[in-house]
């Protein structure tokens, strides 16, 4: 299988770099030449020998056991969910023939819902794409509307990067949600695509996007700088919508009484006062990424190099 990426060789290459040797246990007698932990002690640690080891980096043998694949879990110091994708890399696959790329369609009763939540809420795809959106979460970023895609609003767009007071930890969240997301489906042509415009755009996002860090798409407390109401401290709740393949609906709102919940209704009225700003059209949506580079996505690349 020369022609095939080689996922699981990458992903232990990245993941051993990420463990030291003192959190592994090992003593450090004098100079190491390379990050992390080398193939030999992870061999060694994992039970396993360094020749076979070597194998999977290189993707020499890419079915390793259940049992070999849980130890290397263990040894990488991997949490449930990162675990959980360590296993599907090894994971026997058809190579599939294709491909188009995926339409995304928002069921009829999902916008409806989206539209009538007193909530600020949007729905996002598979690839972190807005598909449907309602005014209020408008109001939190003008960013939040439908065709448009959140990774590249948060790493090239620098409005919306300024949203985040901790931008750093929530980007490092958005790829990680991202790569769990996309699971190994990676010749999906809208994922390659978006990955290697971000590569190419953002050095934080290529160094993120290394470390092959793997989260589920979950809730979250969720601070902004907002350009009107300043800190705004919200809930986030990230909801599977059934029938759909990854696609989430995403809801933030704050307990009645506190101040998260007294500006959310400040940027509720101003949108009552302005009206809809907004249009819902989740049944025609074309992915911003096939448009020509803003300004703002050109701004923030030569800003990050």
């Amino acid at each position: 299988m020369p022609d095939q990426p080689n996922q699981l060789g990458e992903f232990l290459r990245a993941r051993r770099e990420l463990v030291t040797p003192e959190d592994a246990g090992i003593p450090v007698l004098g100079m190491r030449r390379v990050p992390g932990l080398r193939r030999e002690e992870v061999a060694m640690l994992s039970g396993i020998s360094a020749e076979y080891y070597l194998r999977l980096e290189q993707g020499r043998d890419r079915n390793p056991s259940v049992q070999v694949l849980e130890s290397l879990a263990r040894v990488l110091q991997l949490d449930d969910e990162t675990g959980a994708y360590l296993v599907s890399l090894a994971a026997d696959k058809p190579r599939s023939i294709r491909r188009r790329p995926r339409r995304e369609t928002v069921p009829a009763s999902t916008a409806e819902l989206v539209a009538a939540l007193p909530f600020p809420a949007f729905v996002e795809g598979r690839y972190l794409d807005v598909l449907a959106v309602n005014p209020l979460a408008t109001a939190i970023s003008p960013r939040l509307a439908s065709g448009r895609n959140r990774l590249r609003d948060v790493f090239l767009d620098p409005a919306e990067r300024a949203l985040f007071p901790y931008w750093e930890q929530a980007a490092a969240g958005l790829v990680a949600g991202f790569r769990q997301s996309v699971g190994t489906d990676t010749d999906d042509p809208r994922f390659v695509e978006l990955v290697g415009e971000l590569t190419i755009a953002s050095p934080t996002f290529a160094r993120l996007w290394a470390r092959h860090d793997v989260a589920r798409r979950a809730g979250a407390r969720m601070l902004f700088d907002h350009p009107e109401v300043g800190e705004l401290l919200v809930d986030r709740e990230k909801l599977a919508i059934t029938g759909t393949d990854g696609m989430m609906l995403v809801i933030y709102h704050a307990a009645p009484g506190t101040e998260g919940a007294e500006k959310l209704a400040m940027l509720a009225s101003e949108v009552l006062t302005r009206g809809p700003s907004i249009e819902n059209s989740p049944d025609v949506f074309t992915p911003v990424s096939s448009r020509s580079p803003s300004a703002a996505t050109l701004a923030q690349t030569e800003r990050e190099r």
